[in-house]
């Protein structure tokens, strides 16, 4: 009897051996260590109350990625729908597989995704209107910036809100600069950093990387990039009343540093501290 190949056992086995980045799903990454679909639905919550008195039902969700937050809305509420809008057919198919497939039934079938530009009016108009993550910076001109505002003040029902967060502060304008956080812990954890890797003052362009090292020391460089225009509060503000909406307003957390285990408090502001580096939400009015 013929003894196997040991040394080419051996082989075979380093070549199926891989590293924890070569194992990792970038997207699931993003969703651990970026997204809070229910802080963001607390948020929505919050804003439509604050300004109709009432509960909100349909939320479209533009530049929805793997729209998780599409899907806890529909979960948060058994009346509830929503629509997803991406145009990156990977990162929706990713969705639909992950995020999609672990829904109810019932919930699922009131979450509906288009692979289409987030200008285009071809949905039921919503209640809400998301544009999460600062996406709408992909826009880097005040006349895309405007044309897409109209867009979504056309995909609001009379009675809308659109959503979006804002980031500023000193901080944000510096180059090279690297947040580290570890997300999770252990020899199968791993850290998640926001690389600030360049800003032009003269045109506010400005990129952004997001990278994921492992407990192994592997990484994934360059996960997702970011190309855009930095855009303040003010010019967003004067955007949205530009492109038809009837009011802005702002929300600013409030700053508890003796509790910080209790949920963030939003609130409504017109004037707001110079932090080095913080977020806000700007609200547009139908």
């Amino acid at each position: 009897m013929m003894s196997k190949p040991k040394g080419k056992q051996a082989n075979n086995k380093n070549k199926e051996k891989l590293t924890l980045a070569e194992q990792a799903d970038k997207f699931d990454c993003y969703q651990k260590s970026v997204q809070e679909p229910e802080h963001e639905i607390d948020i929505f919550d919050q804003v439509y109350r604050e300004t109709y008195k009432r509960k909100p039902i349909k939320l479209r969700e533009d530049f929805c990625g793997t729209f998780s937050v599409c899907c806890a809305w529909a979960e948060s509420d058994s009346k509830r729908l929503a629509w997803g809008v991406d145009l990156c057919e990977e990162t929706l198919q990713w969705g639909n597989e992950n995020n999609l497939s672990k829904l109810k039934a019932n919930a699922a079938k009131r979450v509906k995704v288009l692979q289409q530009d987030v200008r285009e009016s071809n949905t039921p108009q919503a209640d809400v209107l998301a544009a999460q993550n600062f996406s709408f910076w992909i826009f880097k001109t005040r006349e895309e910036v405007v044309e897409y505002f109209k867009a979504a003040h056309a995909n609001l029902a009379a009675d809308g809100v659109i959503v979006m967060d804002m980031m500023g502060g000193r901080d944000c304008y510096d180059s090279d600069i690297v947040d580290k956080r570890t997300i999770v812990k252990g020899k199968k954890g791993f850290k998640y950093r926001w690389e600030q890797a360049s800003f032009n003052p003269v045109n506010s362009h400005c990129t952004f990387y997001i990278h994921f090292k492992f407990a192994d020391g592997s990484k994934i460089k360059k996960a997702f990039q970011y190309d855009w225009r930095f855009w303040t509060i003010p010019e967003v503000r004067e955007m949205l009343l530009e492109a038809g909406f009837k009011d802005t307003v702002v929300y600013w957390e409030e700053d508890d540093d003796d509790d910080e285990d209790e949920d963030a408090i939003w609130s409504q502001v017109n004037e707001a501290p110079n932090d080095y580096s913080w977020l806000s939400y700007v609200v547009g009015i139908k």
